[in-house]
């Protein structure tokens, strides 16, 4: 996959034609992926090459970043994402005041016509485009008629009796529906982090965990105990993993900075500094201030083994 950055990379060189699917892509549920695919399949139909066009972030956090939702995975893990399914072709323009500004005929022209040599353009059916969202499908293909490229608005995947959307993904994580965002996002939810030094608490109570500082733009479940995976390197490990501000200790949640500690089971060797992935298959409880260290020890090992039987290992 060849990656493009900016308008100033545009006209894509090189490129007789292109099947174009155009979107936020936050968290690459599975009716982006269905969008891709379908690009993907279109190209190869008629002998072109498959573009992905996306933005470097939401964009409410450029057009009302107050309201900004939080995103469901970084830039990169997103580029990671999309790059696994095998387009051609993946162009991130910054979605600044200057994109967002665009009137959507200049936008269907210049981009996705003459900077894209769009032939094919793949979008959901409620997707809108340009200056205040003035665009739809309907008129892109209006646009398209005289540019020199056809238009086709799919109805995007349906569960539960709705439509797959970033937005039920980001509700479900939320709320700590982990097996409704895996249904969602065709995988488990995850988070990245660099592996930090916490209090050292946990060894001391036989327990040692990877501590991750979550990133405060990304969405997060709700403080609670969940099991799950963590990634070192290549290798996956079973993990029971903590999301809170450990109560039991002072940690106060009004004031606490919410933090991500992960214990690997049958795991033994140092990740201070190391990336660690980890995955949220289920919720196992809430996170509670137990009434003493032993009762905290006691509750840590029911909840790996009921991690044992849910993941393996």
């Amino acid at each position: 996959m060849k990656t493009f950055v900016g308008l100033g990379a545009l006209p894509l060189e090189g490129v007789a034609g292109t099947a174009v699917t155009i979107g936020t892509f936050d968290g690459l549920h599975l009716g982006h992926r269905m969008l891709i695919n379908q690009a993907i399949a279109a190209a190869e139909e008629r002998g072109l090459a498959s573009c992905v066009l996306t933005w470097d972030r939401h964009p409410a956090v450029t057009l009302r970043p107050d309201k900004a939702p939080p995103a469901l995975a970084s830039p990169t893990r997103k580029i990671e994402l999309i790059e696994e399914l095998g387009p051609d072709l993946l162009v991130v323009l910054p979605f600044d005041q200057g994109l967002a500004g665009m009137e959507a005929k200049d936008f269907a022209a210049e981009v996705i016509a003459r900077g894209l040599h769009a032939r094919v353009v793949l979008v959901g059916d409620g997707w809108r485009f340009g200056r205040k969202a003035a665009g739809d499908a309907i008129m892109l293909a209006e646009i398209g008629r005289s540019e020199g490229f056809e238009v086709d608005a799919l109805s995007l995947e349906e569960i539960g009796g709705a439509k797959v959307s970033s937005t039920r993904v980001r509700r479900a994580v939320a709320e700590g529906d982990l097996g409704l965002a895996r249904e969602l996002l065709g995988r488990p939810f995850e988070v990245d982090g660099v592996v930090e030094h916490g209090d050292h608490r946990g060894k001391g109570l036989g327990v040692p965990t990877a501590n991750v500082m979550p990133d405060q733009t990304l969405v997060r479940p709700p403080r609670g105990v969940y099991a799950g995976r963590a990634r070192v390197g290549d290798i996956w490990y079973p993990a029971a993993i903590n999301v809170g501000v450990n109560p039991t200790f002072g940690g106060d949640e009004a004031t606490t900075p919410v933090r991500v500690e992960a214990y690997l089971l049958d795991f033994k060797a140092d990740l201070y500094g190391r990336e660690l992935r980890i995955e949220f298959w289920k919720r196992l409880r809430d996170e509670i201030r137990f009434a003493s260290a032993q009762a905290l020890i006691d509750q840590m090992h029911r909840d790996i083994e009921e991690t044992r039987l849910l993941v393996g290992g």
